[in-house]
């Protein structure tokens, strides 16, 4: 055997080594090895993730403590600001953006959504005390917050042009655009009818919800994972563990403590 002959037989078997890794490949059965998930998301958007004294908590953290479960392993939390997680994602940083991301037909082409969690309607919240606006007409030519990089705030671009002009302004965090808000230096924030109604109702003396509060198509929020062949069992594990838990009230029961109601979300994500 020549020494080329030698070079082209090892060649051959090193590709067939790596392409036959990359066929096994499998997101889920990766996980379950580590025995964690780990995930990112943005602990600054209440009521879906939150630090309260120091310790994330929230509906986001309460759905997946039970998706973890009926999968078998530990969740791991991590704090990362939303203009960074979908890249981090995708250069495989972690397993799942748990983050609520709103389903957009663009997304869609991209990423692999998980059954929706939540209604992500855009709707916008006013202070308390300003009386001269209060329906979505009336931001016209105002100054309007949103967070920077979301569904929310491209919505909200294309709804003010129909209003002949919006004055937006972006913020890393809601938290941001409600104390600017709070402060008077703005004179609406648009956000997710949860994320807002969750505000309006702990904190009633200082914000109030526009009426009506929501503008726009409804959407929904739900998580994101990477879109290729090794996650379709991952995300199916997902699929499967909140179709259960929808079946056995632990769903409703969560969106009752978090959002104090209910609402029934469609479980085929491809066709909102």
């Amino acid at each position: 055997m020549t020494f080329q002959t030698s070079l082209r037989a090892a060649l051959f078997g090193l590709t067939a080594l790596t392409l036959g890794s990359a066929a096994q490949a499998d997101q889920l059965a990766d996980i379950q090895a580590a025995g964690k998930i780990v995930t990112a998301t943005d602990m600054h958007y209440a009521p879906f993730d939150m630090l309260v004294n120091g310790t994330y908590e929230g509906m986001t953290k309460d759905l997946f403590d039970e998706v973890s479960k009926e999968i078998g392993v530990e969740p791991v939390y991590q704090d990362i600001p939303w203009t960074a997680e979908l890249p981090g994602l995708e250069v495989g940083k972690f397993d799942i953006v748990i983050a609520p991301v709103t389903i957009t037909p663009e997304r869609l082409e991209r990423y692999t959504f998980t059954p929706p969690i939540a209604d992500a309607t855009v709707s916008l919240v006013r202070a308390a005390a300003n009386d001269a606006i209060g329906t979505p007409e009336d931001i016209a030519g105002k100054r309007v917050g949103v967070q920077q990089g979301t569904a929310q705030f491209r919505q909200l671009q294309a709804y003010g042009e129909t209003l002949g002009g919006v004055d937006v302004r972006e913020y890393g965090t809601t938290d941001e655009a409600y104390a600017d808000l709070a402060a008077g230096r703005l004179d609406a924030v648009a956000g997710s009818l949860p994320n807002l109604t969750y505000l309006v109702k702990n904190r009633p003396e200082t914000f109030a919800l526009f009426e009506p509060a929501s503008f726009g198509e409804p959407t929904y929020f739900a998580w994101v994972l990477r879109k290729e062949e090794a996650s379709e069992s991952f995300a199916a594990a997902i699929r499967d563990a909140i179709q259960k838990m929808t079946e056995d009230g632990r769903v409703q029961a969560i969106q009752e403590k978090w959002l104090g109601s209910y609402t029934e979300l469609p479980l085929d994500v491809a066709a909102e």
